[in-house]
């Protein structure tokens, strides 16, 4: 029988402010400390150092060009192609550039007229990378986040070179490639096409582009394997039964959803579904739309019986407690089972936002110092890993790896984990760094093989916030933006690992619906991100290692990109400069599903 999931998109969790003001209370004595240890404590062994090492010499070659094939297919009717050779791959020093040359057949009984919409053959960008119609690395004409190489536009690789080429002849169309600044093997898949008529074949042409050498340490961490794009994503909170709908409104490529409940209270994602099919039947309808599922773990809180104390005592409770344990992890070995029923689905499991912080603020920076239950669980699968933080997240991994290699899994970055807050506390560029040191240490000591970072700038509104703390300034202002990008770009480069911002709030200062009442708060990541023409915000997130954008309020009255109160398209009066009538009946007004469907209109960035 399926049933609707009782948890949606967002959870009440406990919020950032208790968090925030136990902060406020201790920074005063700590400040020093924090910056004297995050400067002189080198970062663990295993980690990435924070400086560049000089780069290797670098040599460029080109592979042998591959031959067409014995036989193509001639005389089909309509508008087709058939691929026909090309120049050999290149091995490119960063920043060099080389000309590719590829073939295509004219197999079809029309031909291909230049500059004659509806006749004229392009190539394209192509699925998987950088996908249909999306902008690549590795060329472009310099608009949405593509080098300029001298194409036609970032998705057109290349038109066709000569006035005419009719049926059954040749044409080999040309075009530039440059290699990126990190070392890595980089691949272009392209499709021949009609403008403004049809794509034609041939499937699975590609483009190797190899710039050698090892990624310099505390350089841009390299994408995670499998991970589903080379371009920066936006994605949301989306409930089951949603997805068509979220992709009818703008081309996402993520949804979230919580998985809760607790473990052993009878009340879990396990029996949401009869058979604990609830991951099965998301996983599933988000292939059906073409969307990439994400599932936030978090099991540890609700779970008894930390679930009746304070949020930080309950989680180190629950860690500590034998029984809670072996439950949490037959809930999480279940979970696997599911997904990897699924093994041609990508699917990405964020681990428990919020505990890593709070065992990072009660023993510091080396998991190892944290007690956990884990080898000592009972579970065959964890035998001899550590009873501690680090041993828990490597039975993560441990399970993941066992039962579910299609799974990405994501660690979640608690900033205020270092007992300071960098929003509140506005600490200096100096500061900054030896926090986000210290961040890349403690995620480093747990020696576990995370694929990807979460983080998140609040769980609410910021208005909404103001109003339930009494008057403090929780709004983002130029100088907090640029305080976590580097924030955020220090805790990449020393740990390797890419990062998705997540929770996202969806207020915005633009629409008359939003008034600053329950379910219509007001705040300003969407309009930064999403709203800014030359896109430089976005951007700057980018280099500093940011890959996906996930949307969503964290609790009951922040703002919602859907109709949570029920009343439909609303207009009130403005309340300062939010002037604009809604689109929708969207507690936002529509506004987030506008910047989203016009950032992706635009063509999505391709990620550096």
């Amino acid at each position: 029988m399926r049933k609707p999931s009782p948890i949606l998109g967002s959870i009440q969790r406990s919020r950032n402010l208790g968090r925030r003001n136990s902060a406020t209370r201790v920074i005063g004595q700590l400040a020093t400390v924090l910056l004297v240890t995050g400067i002189l404590i080198p970062l663990a062994a295993s980690a990435a150092p924070a400086t560049l090492p000089a780069a290797a010499p670098c040599a460029s070659s080109t592979g042998p060009g591959i031959p067409p094939p014995a036989r193509v297919p001639s005389g089909i009717p309509g508008f087709h192609a058939a691929w026909y050779g090309q120049s050999g791959y290149p091995t490119l020093c960063p920043g060099e550039r080389s000309t590719a040359v590829v073939a295509f057949y004219n197999s079809g009984t029309r031909g291909w007229a230049a500059g004659k919409m509806g006749e004229v053959a392009y190539l394209g960008t192509w699925d998987p990378e950088p996908g249909q119609d999306r902008a690549s690395p590795l060329g472009g004409d310099g608009t949405a986040g593509s080098p300029a190489t001298g194409w036609p536009r970032y998705n057109r690789v290349s038109a066709q070179p000569s006035p005419w080429v009719g049926p059954n002849q040749v044409a080999w169309f040309q075009f530039t490639v440059i290699a990126p600044q990190i070392p890595g093997t980089y691949r272009l898949s392209i499709r021949a096409l009609i403008e403004g008529a049809q794509w034609m074949e041939d499937y699975g042409v590609f483009w190797y582009v190899t710039v050698p050498g090892t990624p310099p340490a505390g350089s841009l961490a390299p994408l995670p394997a499998r991970w589903p794009s080379r371009s920066l994503e936006i994605g949301m909170t989306d409930g089951p039964n949603g997805a068509a709908a979220l992709r009818a409104s703008a081309p996402f490529a993520f949804r979230y959803q919580y998985l809760a409940g607790g473990v052993n209270t009878g009340q879990g994602w396990s029996t949401w579904d009869t058979g604990a099919q609830f991951p099965t039947y998301y996983i599933q309808e988000s292939a059906r739309n073409g969307v990439v599922p994400v599932f936030s773990y978090y099991q540890m809180r609700p779970s008894q019986p930390g679930n009746g104390m304070g949020e930080q005592d309950g989680d180190l409770a629950n860690l500590g407690n034998a029984a809670t344990m072996r439950a949490y992890y037959a809930d999480l070995k279940l979970f696997f089972q599911r997904a990897g029923a699924e093994s041609g689905s990508t699917v990405i499991l964020h681990v428990e936002p919020d505990l890593w912080g709070y065992i990072e603020q009660r023993h510091g920076d080396d998991a190892t110092a944290a007690p956990a239950v884990v080898g000592q669980s009972g579970m065959a699968e964890l035998a001899g890993l550590p009873d501690n933080a680090a041993g828990f997240a490597r039975a993560v991994v441990k399970l993941r790896d066992t039962y579910a290699p299609n799974v990405l899994l994501g660690y979640h970055l608690s900033l205020w984990g270092t007992n300071v807050d960098p929003l509140l506390q506005r600490p200096t560029d100096t500061e900054i760094d030896a926090l986000a040191t210290r961040s890349a240490r403690f995620f480093t000591s747990l020696g576990a093989a995370f694929d990807v970072s979460f983080a998140e700038f609040s769980d609410r509104d910021a208005a909404l916030t103001r109003v339930q703390s009494g008057g403090s300034d929780p709004w983002w202002y130029a100088g907090d933006f640029a305080r976590n990008v580097r924030y955020l770009a220090k805790f990449s480069a020393l740990t390797q690992k890419r990062v998705v911002m997540w929770q996202i709030p969806l207020g915005n200062t633009k629409m008359r619906a939003e008034n600053n009442t329950w379910n219509h708060y007001q705040d300003n990541k969407v309009e930064w991100f999403f709203d800014d023409p030359g896109r430089a915000n976005v951007s700057a997130y980018a280099r500093a290692g940011v890959i996906a954008f996930l949307f969503g309020r964290g609790g009951d009255g922040s703002t919602c990109a859907c109709d949570a109160a029920g009343d439909g398209v609303t207009n009130p009066a403005p309340i300062g400069g939010n002037t604009r009538g809604s689109l929708s009946a969207d507690d936002d007004g529509g506004y987030f599903r506008e910047r989203a469907a016009a950032y992706y209109a635009a063509g999505a960035m391709a990620l550096p």
